[in-house]
Parts: structure tokens; sequence; C-alpha cells
């Protein structure tokens, strides 16, 4: 009598993937207001102001540079909503790798994720051009080795039964 072999598939840890987005959306932010800074020249809130302008319009970006209580709130939702989601979706592709792949996937997706915010982005939010500098090219592949290798490092494997055909 043979016993029949059970095939296990791993399940994404989410809430790994949620604390991933969370500390690599942090340090994302933290990279892009000091750089956009140093490096472009820019007032720090600069990048605040563009990520606000997604919900409340190019009015935002008006000189002089003014940073409201509302765009702040606003930049922080939109920012650590995207944060999350895309660090849900480099958790999906890399969670049965280990810590490198982790790390190499999330960058390798970081790259694609500013290929979607600077190009995509801009057919619907015109004035976002802009941001097309090499800081955020950067920022992004920072987030998501960051985001990548935080969540290996958070998760929990979990294996279930793959179903049968």
């Amino acid at each position: 009598m043979t016993i029949p072999e059970v095939r296990m598939r791993q399940l994404v840890d989410w809430s790994a993937a949620l604390w991933a987005g969370f500390f690599a959306g942090l340090l994302f932010l933290g990279i892009n207001v000091l750089l956009t800074w140093l490096v472009m020249g820019a007032h720090p809130w600069l990048f605040m102001e563009y990520v606000a302008s997604l919900v409340l319009g190019s009015e935002v970006l008006a000189l002089p540079p003014t940073f409201s209580g509302l765009e702040l709130a606003c930049s922080l939702g939109v920012h650590f909503t995207l944060s999350m989601l895309y660090a849900m979706l480099i958790a999906y592709v890399i969670h049965r790798g280990g810590m490198v792949t982790g790390i190499i996937g999330g960058a390798v997706l970081g790259l694609f994720f500013f290929l979607i915010n600077m190009y995509a982005f801009t057919v619907f939010f015109e004035w976002f051009f802009l941001m097309k500098h090499w800081v955020f090219l950067v920022s992004h592949l920072v987030f998501g080795a960051v985001a990548g290798g935080v969540y290996e490092a958070f998760e929990i494997e979990e294996f279930v039964p793959e179903a049968l055909p």
C-alpha cells in the first residue's frame, strides 16, 4: 500500500507584510524628505507636498512653500497606504525565498514601483514629472530591499496542504 504524498504550500504572512510596508515606508519617507533638501536643493517638505497633491491637486504646490495639517494628513495617508500595498505585493512575490531573495527581489520590485510611480502617475498627474530624479530611484530601490528584508525577518512560516486537482 502506498501512502499518498501530501504537497504543502507556503502562505503569505500578511501581518509581516504590513509591518514591512510600515518600516520601509518610514525609511523611504525619511530618505526623500532629507535628500530632496540636501541633494535637490528644494524645501524639505516638497516630497510630502507632491504626495498630498495626488489627493488635493496641484494647487498645494503653489509658491511660496507652505505645509498645512491637511496636506500632512493626506500625504501620510497616501504614502503609507501605497507603502503597505507595495510591501504586500513584494511579500506575495518573494515569500517562498529567504532573506537574500527578499532583499534582492524587493529591490527589483522597488525599481518596478519607481517606473510605475514616475511614468504611469505622470499620465494622470502631469506635475509629477519633476520627481523623475535619481534620488527617487534610489529611495525606491531602498524601499523594496528593506520591505523584502523586513518581511523575511518578521515572517512566520505557515504551510497548508495543497488542494488536490
